[in-house]
């Protein structure tokens, strides 16, 4: 197949563009390059099959392809929020761009939603069905209420033009090509462990998330865009739970060093827990996680040692 991929060069990006490519697919890699890395995707170039443009997904843009996934969007708060509107507009034009393009020319749509449309969630841990717990007007709004209204999108292009839709609930993931300043508490924590600086906990580290590993993610992906007929939402993720104090002291054994566990107050609307209901996607997609937090830290930490010489 010929495959346009929206923020190809970011860090799920480029995971999906290698592994499409594995597969023997041809395709089209489009970012703007604000969180999306050439070197990402270097590798790629001299594969016939693969093809980057640099294209803004609020801009329209015109391919004749069978699948769209659109990861067009900056997904770390320090970076949806260097301009919140902008992020906003990200997520609803670009999701718009993408399904007018697949209504023109059949295509399927993949739409990388998140786990930020639960908010700071009331019901743990989160299934589909549960609704969320979102401030629209705080400092996170827009991502959280950007990837809301792209799901809406979805849906209502799927019922009116019946749009062939795949909507994917993304909960925290990790691994290879994160950015050393994402602002994610994994490459936080990594980074400032291996420049030998306190590890810096928000709150007192009660708080929880779960981590998956990119490369089950890129598979859980793939399984939902090829399901012959679930629309989702899925939530993709792993049910592993860890406290933020949990995490870092397991990153402290892993990498060594001084560095020691420092507190700040919590930031607005940080959430307090966040874990998926996987149920869907292991009925459905046969899907679930299959590297735990310990074995796929090793493979970060050497990249982020790589990339900052340590």
């Amino acid at each position: 197949m010929r495959i346009l991929i929206t923020g190809g060069a970011g860090f799920l990006g480029s995971h999906l563009c290698e592994r499409l490519l594995g597969e023997g697919h041809e395709v089209i890699c489009l970012d703007n390059f604000f969180t999306g890395r050439k070197q990402n995707i270097v590798h790629l170039l001299g594969n016939p099959e693969f093809e980057r443009v640099r294209h803004d997904v609020t801009e329209p843009f015109k391919f004749e392809v069978d699948q769209i996934y659109n990861l067009a969007c900056p997904a770390s708060p320090p970076h949806y929020q260097h301009n919140p509107i902008k992020t906003i507009k990200t997520s609803i034009l670009g999701a718009m761009h993408c399904l007018g393009l697949a209504k023109r020319v059949g295509a399927r749509v993949f739409q990388a939603s998140t786990s930020e449309v639960y908010g700071d969630p009331e019901l743990h841990p989160q299934p589909e069905s549960y609704k969320g717990s979102v401030n629209p007007i705080g400092i996170r709004a827009c991502y959280d209420e950007g990837k809301r209204c792209a799901e809406t999108l979805c849906f209502d292009y799927h019922r009116q033009h019946h749009v062939d839709i795949r909507v994917a609930r993304i909960f925290n993931t990790y691994g290879p090509r994160m950015l050393p300043d994402d602002g994610r508490v994994v490459s936080n924590f990594i980074v400032q462990a291996l420049r030998g600086e306190d590890l810096t906990i928000y709150g007192d580290g009660t708080q929880t998330r779960s981590f998956c590993y990119v490369d089950d993610l890129i598979e859980g992906f793939i399984r939902l865009m090829n399901h012959p007929t679930l629309t989702g939402p899925v939530n993709l993720g792993n049910p592993g739970e860890f406290t933020m104090l949990q995490l870092a002291e397991l990153i402290l054994r892993k990498v060594g060093g001084s560095s020691k566990i420092v507190h700040f107050p919590l930031p607005g609307d940080d959430p307090k827990q966040r874990q998926p209901d996987i149920t869907m996607a292991r009925r459905e997609l046969g899907w679930e996680p299959a590297v735990p937090l310990e074995a796929g830290l090793d493979p970060t930490i050497t990249y982020f040692r790589h990339l900052l010489g340590k």
